[in-house]
């Protein structure tokens, strides 16, 4: 069967006439079988569950309206007693939207209640980047470690593949060793891939130095690594950041997420075009305008002038 007589499958017995919750179990099976992320569907379908609490009982989809969704919203920010911050407030509105556009798209009801419903955009702050000092300092530290009197090639490996590459904490836990292409060390490459055919526009070939294929030969005749290059948990390579961190004297956690944002303002800086920037990080054009403007904020922040501010 096919995933589209799926989804029709799923939504079959629902009518405008069918309450919330029957609904929303529907569109819980329904975002299961288009692969979406566990923690996703969880979150989203508790949002349409504080709807449902919200709205007066044994209401049907068909008699939600605009109204009744834009004073769920202002419950939510304003009334409910529980914080919600502008961040959260917005991914319950992108449930809502989600929820009815799909009731709407599959016949459930003739009129979408939530299309007019207003997202607000939410900026995040400013990711906490390494400052050029500090890039120098936490290299040097976890290149220590190579050369105790017990030699540790591990720190380095991880640090300088983060702070080269952009890489995300699960692509880094995901890289296979066949993912590694080193036998040229001057045009070294790493491969990020996804089993997960959703995700396959975020695959990319990323390069990496010989300073790194030299420490990687190191960490290799050292742990003896078999299928994945990093064989540990996430937080087990979290606690190798934070042996960086206490051992380099900063007050500022080292953090993969940390490392990503240092290593494409490093770029940017040196004037690396924006797409090639977009592209190593596996990001859409969209999602990269956001990032492209904070990546230019935190050049000023550090005292660096971007000449060409136009976009791609």
């Amino acid at each position: 069967m096919t995933n589209q007589a799926n989804h029709q499958d799923t939504s079959a017995h629902l009518t405008d006439k069918s309450h919330l919750q029957p609904a929303i179990q529907a569109w819980k099976y329904y975002l299961k079988d288009q692969a979406r992320s566990p923690h996703t569907v969880k979150a989203f379908i508790a949002d349409l569950n504080l709807l449902d609490t919200y709205l007066v009982p044994e209401i049907t989809i068909g008699e939600i309206t605009l109204k009744d969704l834009e004073k769920f919203t202002d419950w939510l920010e304003n009334e409910r007693g529980v914080p919600c911050s502008p961040k959260s407030l917005s991914r319950r509105i992108t449930s809502v939207k989600s929820f009815f556009r799909w009731a709407h798209n599959y016949g459930v009801i003739q009129t979408d209640p939530a299309d007019k419903l207003v997202q607000h955009p939410v900026t995040s702050p400013l990711p906490t980047v390494l400052t050029y000092q500090e890039v120098r300092a936490a290299l040097d530290t976890a290149n220590a470690f190579r050369n105790d009197d017990t030699p540790d090639a591990r720190p380095y490996t991880l640090l300088k593949l983060l702070l080269e590459t952009g890489i995300k904490k699960g692509e880094c836990q995901s890289i296979g060793l066949n993912h590694l292409s080193l036998e040229d060390p001057q045009n070294a490459h790493v491969f990020i891939r996804y089993a997960n055919q959703r995700y396959r526009n975020k695959e990319r070939k990323l390069p990496v130095s010989e300073a790194w294929c030299k420490a990687f030969d190191e960490y290799a005749e050292q742990y003896q690594p078999e299928e994945r290059l990093f064989p540990w948990t996430a937080r087990r390579l979290e606690y190798i950041l934070e042996d960086i961190t206490e051992e380099a004297g900063f007050e500022k956690r080292i953090s993969f997420d940390m490392c990503r944002w240092t290593s494409v303002l490093t770029d940017l800086i040196e004037g690396v075009p924006p797409d090639e920037i977009r592209q190593k990080l596996g990001v859409s054009k969209v999602q990269f305008r956001e990032v492209r403007a904070k990546l230019r904020k935190l050049a000023v922040q550090q005292g660096f002038t971007i000449n060409n501010p136009s976009e791609e």
